[in-house]
């Protein structure tokens, strides 16, 4: 039986100017930019990021939160000037849904759940790699190498 779901796609967003930018700030507090969008409106724009710690075994709380956006604001600021500006962080949560697979380096060390459409079925573990085009599971001392072209879709696992 063949899956209706379309293959996982690898899209760089760090070719875009104000995620280059941004993505600087973020580094500078050990944390990594995961997700930037922007929703532009009538004489505004909703900008949303969703952060994590550069340290995979570490998560993202409040605490950080109001750091990164207390950094980032000046710099959103300046990007949209004449227009009302709402900016949210927060962090992954512990089940979300990779939306791309450019996401997946920053989860390394963190419980993933894949699901495969070259067999229909999910295959969780950890997550040891994540490169260009495959990423390596590790389940129980099993090694698995997934190309994005049979994730079908992806998530965080919660703990371990």
């Amino acid at each position: 039986m063949e899956s209706h779901l379309k293959a996982m796609q690898f899209s760089q967003k760090e070719n875009e100017p104000l995620y280059q930018e941004l993505e600087q700030v973020v580094k500078g507090l050990g944390m990594a930019l995961v997700e930037l969008t922007v929703a532009k409106s009538k004489g505004g724009a909703k900008i949303r990021a969703v952060i994590t710690p550069a340290d995979a075994k570490l998560n993202a709380g409040l605490l950080e939160c109001s750091r990164v956006h207390r950094a980032v604001m000046p710099r959103i600021e300046l990007a949209f000037p004449q227009e009302n500006v709402s900016v949210e962080i927060s962090s992954p949560g512990i089940n979300r849904q990779l939306k791309n697979a450019g996401e997946f380096r920053h989860f390394t060390g963190k419980k993933i759940a894949c699901y495969r459409t070259d067999i229909s079925d999910w295959c969780t573990g950890l997550l040891e790699s994540a490169g260009e085009h495959k990423i390596t599971i590790r389940e129980n001392e099993k090694m698995t190498e997934l190309k994005y072209s049979i994730i079908g879709k992806a998530k965080l696992a919660g703990e371990i």
